[in-house]
């Protein structure tokens, strides 16, 4: 299904494999396996075909046909990656707003992604539960339960859970940009 989505998008904005390969950094081959659902992106390299395609990352899991304001608990999208220690799930209703809610579950340990990455706008994160330390722009912070921070998402960050217990937060994006 992933896949089907990537190719579908990457034709209807009439770029070739090699195109999306030139603006990720991947290469063609892998790109053809993802579209053929025979490779798993990681988070890391869903972002830059997200990107090049340049629409949401989270648009991968939305269906065009629901428009309710109310997302249920058990009907929300979720979003995982194989051999990662990261879950998202999308709070808002869909990617047609102003602003984009997730929660965020990240194993004791684990990080947010490979490298530092920027997107453009805002971005306000409230930890419910467990210890952030979150580096953004080279400066490093450490975020309780119950703490919050906003920063600048055009900074590159990158945040890590560090308690014993996993890593629970609400990330709230403005414009949409996972």
């Amino acid at each position: 299904m992933l896949g089907k989505k990537i190719r579908q998008l990457r034709r209807e904005r009439g770029m070739s494999l090699k195109d999306v390969a030139e603006k990720t950094g991947l290469t063609s081959s892998f790109l053809s396996q993802v579209e053929r659902d025979l490779a798993d992106p990681s988070i890391t390299s869903l972002r830059k075909i997200a990107e090049a395609l340049d629409i949401p990352i989270f648009y991968f899991l939305l269906n065009p046909e629901d428009h309710s304001p109310v997302v249920r608990k058990d009907q929300r999208k979720v979003l995982r990656f194989p051999q990662s220690h990261l879950t998202y799930e999308l709070l808002s209703p869909d990617l047609n707003r102003n602003m984009e809610v997730m929660m965020a579950r990240l194993e004791p340990g684990a990080a947010s992604c490979d490298e530092p990455l920027a997107h453009p706008g805002e971005e306000c994160i409230v930890v419910l539960q467990g210890v952030m330390e979150i580096d953004i722009g080279g400066e490093v912070f450490r975020v309780e339960t119950g703490d919050s921070i906003y920063y600048y998402a055009s900074i590159p960050h990158k945040l890590w859970s560090v308690g014993e217990e996993e890593l629970v937060f609400i990330s709230a994006i403005t414009p949409p940009q996972f």
